[in-house]
């Protein structure tokens, strides 16, 4: 598995069929997907496309203070899942935020999903909340450390 940085189209395809399959292929371009600060991760096998994250510089008052960078749209083909092409992302992206000073990286996580964020050592701020028509999520946060 080789992870790169990516296009904001690039992500689209995976972002329709995975997470949003029942919305239209508009609903996947994400506010602030070109903005100077964001930044687009994808991990290849075999010169396929297996599973995008987005990171945004975006703040969340329920989580401590700092520059934070928001991840949006995690998705990995189901064939490949629970084979690390995830973690990859995250720790990539972790790596890329040190570099620009960030502090925290956090997400909407669906509640199908909390299990995998907790394994990364991501931290549950606030309740339970549900994202129509997606379902119910929680905001998950990370501090980035510092090299």
């Amino acid at each position: 598995m080789e992870i790169k940085t990516i296009d904001a189209k690039d992500t689209l395809t995976l972002r329709h069929d995975i997470l949003r399959p029942n919305q239209s292929l508009d609903d996947c371009h994400y506010p602030n997907d070109e903005e100077n600060d964001t930044f687009h991760l994808g991990v290849f096998k075999d010169g396929q496309l297996i599973s995008i994250g987005s990171f945004y510089a975006e703040h969340h008052p329920d989580i401590p203070d700092g520059k934070s960078f928001r991840l949006r749209g995690m998705a990995t083909l189901p064939e490949y899942r629970g084979k690390g092409a995830g973690t990859k992302i995250i720790s990539k992206a972790m790596e890329i935020l040190g570099e620009k000073n960030a502090d925290i990286l956090w997400c909407n996580a669906r509640m199908s999903a909390q299990g995998y964020y907790d394994h990364l050592g991501f931290m549950q701020a606030g309740d339970v909340f549900d994202l129509p028509p997606i379902g119910p999520h929680v905001v998950s946060y990370k501090k980035i450390e510092k090299l």
